[in-house]
């Protein structure tokens, strides 16, 4: 295997990246903007072109509190969205007076062969500055050999003034490809937030 550098004097000088260097570029594919939305779906650009792909989450944000985030996955093209799942989570969290701070399992929310929809946030609060972000990667989704895996890291704003970074993972149960990802919120409508789904290359 051959090894690239850059032939620059020093790491200020380097100009551009060599050209044997490829990967890694974020490919924007859709962006889709919440507004009173019972979902967000993705129906369309997941498919082979890449074997990584990446959905980024801005202040989402429910129009009823206490609420959380959740995704599912299909293969038929959305017309349902019940894929079996076995999932893991774990959170930390530290609330705004200082008290509770706390990392754990979160066993209330993993999965064990489930077809529901899978929560990745906490409970975000509906309050003016209250809100989620965070990303879902979804890798080789149109493999037919092997099963397919899901991480997800978010942070919220939740209802009782904390903080909550969530980490999830998983894995959808399934040989067919996975071709839709639908997100909601536990109850009510998505009220505001921007999602965007890139490829990654």
């Amino acid at each position: 295997m051959a090894l690239n550098f850059a032939n620059n004097n020093s790491l200020s000088a380097i100009t551009a990246k060599p050209s044997g260097l490829t990967g890694g570029a974020l490919n924007l594919i859709s962006t889709q903007t919440a507004s009173s939305s019972s979902t967000i779906s993705f129906t369309s650009g997941i498919d082979d072109t890449y074997d990584e792909y990446v959905f980024k989450f801005y202040n989402v944000h429910p129009s009823s509190d206490s609420n959380e985030f959740q995704v599912n996955f299909s293969i038929d093209g959305g017309s349902n969205y019940n894929v079996t799942k076995t999932t893991t989570i774990f959170e930390a969290y530290h609330r705004e007076d200082g008290t509770n701070g706390v990392l754990s399992y979160a066993g209330s929310d993993d999965l064990a062969q489930s077809t529901g929809f899978q929560p990745i946030t906490r409970s975000i609060g509906n309050g003016n500055d209250e809100s989620a972000s965070g990303t879902l990667t979804l890798f080789s989704p149109s493999n037919t050999t092997f099963v397919k895996h899901f991480i997800a890291t978010t942070n919220a704003y939740i209802y009782s003034d904390y903080p909550f970074n969530e980490f999830v993972a998983g894995y959808c149960n399934t040989t067919s490809a996975v071709n839709a990802v639908q997100f909601k919120m536990a109850s009510n409508n998505i009220d505001a937030g921007v999602i965007k789904l890139y490829g990654i290359s």
